[in-house]
């Protein structure tokens, strides 16, 4: 992996990782202030691995990018 790569690679971890600290943000309010939510992360993931020839499925990538399985992250932190 370059070092292009590995740093984008920390970014996203980063980004993770403050989402996961702010879980008080909605995704609604992501999408009217930002244009993206966690839900759109998940589908870039999925793109992403795609691409690089790997099989993955919406709800693998929502819980990578939730950190837990997306039904028990909203059931826990949803509005």
């Amino acid at each position: 992996m370059s070092n292009l790569n590995n740093i984008e690679a920390g970014a996203f971890r980063r980004l993770l990782e403050h989402l996961d600290s702010r879980k008080d943000v909605q995704n609604i309010e992501l999408m009217e202030l930002a244009g993206f939510c966690r839900n759109c992360l998940a589908k870039w993931y999925m793109a992403a691995a795609e691409e690089e020839g790997l099989e993955m499925d919406y709800d693998s990538a929502r819980e990578r990018i939730y950190g837990m399985p997306y039904d028990a992250w909203k059931a826990k932190h949803q509005k």
